[in-house]
């Protein structure tokens, strides 16, 4: 087996080509060919083969990790596993990263933190005054499977202590 695949090989004769080409490359285009590398041989075959012979040879996630300028849970997290496995786990990391990573701003109510503080109390002052049914609250569920506890003040409510 050829030590990098065609994709990481061209990458890498491109970069080699611009450092030792006459003129200097464009420093967009060198950005471009330099990123392009990284990101072929992170995704390399040769990576995960590497990985494997190591571990079946002996070499602990402690070493991998070491190896590959990781903390051995991330080196776990990216190579540990059959194919399928990687695949499943990558795939569901790229889901959450998809997601948006804020609340809402847009929602209807109030956060039960917000109406804690409107009303000078605990959260879980708030959230026993939902469930004695003195406060009223709406679970709100987003498409992407998201929910957030919102309160609705049927009048303005005057700090009081719980």
């Amino acid at each position: 087996m050829p030590y990098l695949s065609a994709s990481s090989r061209t990458a890498l004769d491109r970069v080699h080509a611009g450092d030792t080409a006459d003129a200097v490359p464009d420093p967009l285009q060198r950005l471009r060919d330099l990123r392009t590398l990284l990101t072929q041989l992170e995704n390399d075959p040769a990576t995960l083969t590497a990985v494997r012979e190591a571990v079946d040879s002996g070499a602990g996630w402690d070493e991998v990790a070491a190896a590959a300028g990781l903390k051995a849970a991330a080196a776990k997290w990216r190579w540990q596993g059959s194919d399928e496995q990687i695949t499943e786990r990558h795939e569901a990391g790229r889901k959450r990263a998809a997601r948006p990573s804020s609340i809402p701003t847009d929602l209807p109510g109030m956060s039960v933190a917000d109406a804690a503080t409107r009303l000078g109390v605990s959260a879980q002052a708030v959230y026993l005054r939902i469930t004695r049914g003195t406060l009223r609250a709406e679970t709100v569920e987003l498409a992407d499977g998201r929910s957030y506890k919102r309160v609705f003040f049927d009048e303005d409510p005057a700090p009081t202590s719980a």
